[in-house]
């Protein structure tokens, strides 16, 4: 009796230890199987972005990219047929200052922008990806592009002009002078098929970053204090003293310039482009420029029907308001795809700017993120399914699935 419980209690022990030792082994495998599920979920966790801290890594240095791009972000499903999966943003050159007015040239399949600080043009070489010195003097050009015959067509802020750059390499002034007064600083272009150049002319080149101010008592130099003639030899000689009020122009084929836009309609014109059939016109108001004085636009997308050999424009409407995530971005240039989608540079605080796309009812479909505000934005590459923007210092491109609606 004695031995046979005796035995019972040595047995329940044993098997209370072997219990013991099962959850033990147990608890092991499943911490071991836990780390193992986080190695594996570590290692599946998308590579940084502009987001992040520290920030993607970009350049020749740079490690791969990852695909899909975490950086291309879809909002609605439709976005995510206008870019591929395996497409991953590239920056292929940081050497700017402040660059703009990207454009592509279908003869030269090169792609030209400019740097506004330094006042030079460049050009990116499709075959090679080189960019090489263009213009070494540009006159601190800003937007640019082609017509449908080729020709180069450009903003120059420091002489407050419009220019076309001839096939015989000549000069023609598109426009410099508005009912007898010199206009203020040409912002960005755009060309028609029927002969005429459309541009916006604000004051944002009256500063002495990107041009040169006001004499004294103009809006961008209003108590004087600029001294508005030193560092340039050509100050004073050519282009405007005192700005005029903004206006968004129409220069037709016989050299006639109409306003089709006026300071009171739409204030700080500044990006504007067609749509692909040309029954729109898009415009973008940009807000008061830092020490520029002066008055404030509304930092919107702004929408007008277009007739042809018919101004004024009419219908104009609101496309959006920019406002995204309860932050107030800043648009600034824009290009549509042939589906009638909008392409639009934005600046913003990290993580919100680079490029916002709308369809032609405005609502924003997806974004590109990148480091810095965009300022403008083209298609190029032979078959215009390459999109490069101008952020600040570089230049970035993305392969997309779509194309460019314009010539440039």
């Amino acid at each position: 009796m004695v031995t046979s419980l005796r035995n019972r209690l040595v047995r329940r022990s044993v098997l209370k230890g072997l219990s013991g030792l099962s959850a033990g082994l147990l608890l092991a495998r499943t911490g071991e199987q836990a780390r193992a599920a986080e190695r594996e979920a570590a290692s599946m966790t998308p590579p940084p972005d502009v987001t992040t801290q520290p920030p993607r890594q970009w350049g020749p240095n740079a490690p791969p990219s990852y695909a899909p791009d975490p950086d291309v972000v879809v909002i609605d499903r439709s976005f995510r047929d206008l870019v591929s999966g395996n497409a991953t943003i590239h920056r292929v050159w940081d050497q700017g200052a402040w660059i703009e007015g990207p454009a592509w040239s279908a003869e030269g399949r090169y792609l030209l922008f400019s740097d506004t600080v330094t006042s030079r043009q460049y050009r990116y070489l499709w075959e090679t990806g080189e960019v090489t010195l263009f213009r070494p003097e540009s006159y601190h050009t800003n937007g640019s592009t082609f017509d449908y015959l080729g020709r180069q067509i450009s903003c120059e802020h420091f002489l407050r002009r419009v220019v076309r750059w001839e096939h015989d390499g000549s000069v023609h002034v598109v426009a410099d002078h508005f009912e007898n007064k010199p206009l203020s600083s040409p912002n960005d272009v755009i060309a028609h098929p029927d002969g005429s150049i459309w541009f916006t002319d604000p004051g944002y080149g009256d500063s002495v970053a990107e041009g040169h101010a006001d004499a004294a008592g103009g809006e961008a130099n209003p108590d004087g204090r600029i001294r508005w003639r030193v560092g340039e030899e050509l100050i004073g000689a050519v282009g405007g003293m005192h700005k005029q009020p903004d206006h968004t122009f129409r220069v037709d084929p016989s050299g006639r310039i109409d306003v089709v836009l006026t300071q009171e309609q739409l204030p700080n014109p500044n990006g504007l482009c067609f749509s692909p059939d040309f029954s729109r016109l898009y415009v973008i108001s940009s807000g008061r420029q830092s020490g520029a004085g002066g008055h404030d636009g509304d930092l919107s997308v702004h929408a007008f029907d277009l007739h042809r050999q018919e101004l004024p424009l009419s219908n104009p409407r609101l496309l959006t308001n920019m406002r995204f995530e309860g932050v107030q971005m800043i648009p600034d240039g824009l290009k549509a795809d042939i589906y009638g989608n909008l392409w639009c540079g934005v600046g913003g605080p990290l993580g919100l700017c680079g490029v916002f796309v709308f369809n032609p009812e405005g609502h924003l479909i997806g974004r590109i993120r990148l480091p810095h505000g965009v300022s403008n934005l083209t298609f190029g590459g032979p078959k215009r399914d390459w999109l490069f923007m101008c952020a600040g210092e570089s230049l970035y491109r993305l392969q997309v699935n779509t194309q460019g609606a314009g010539p440039a």
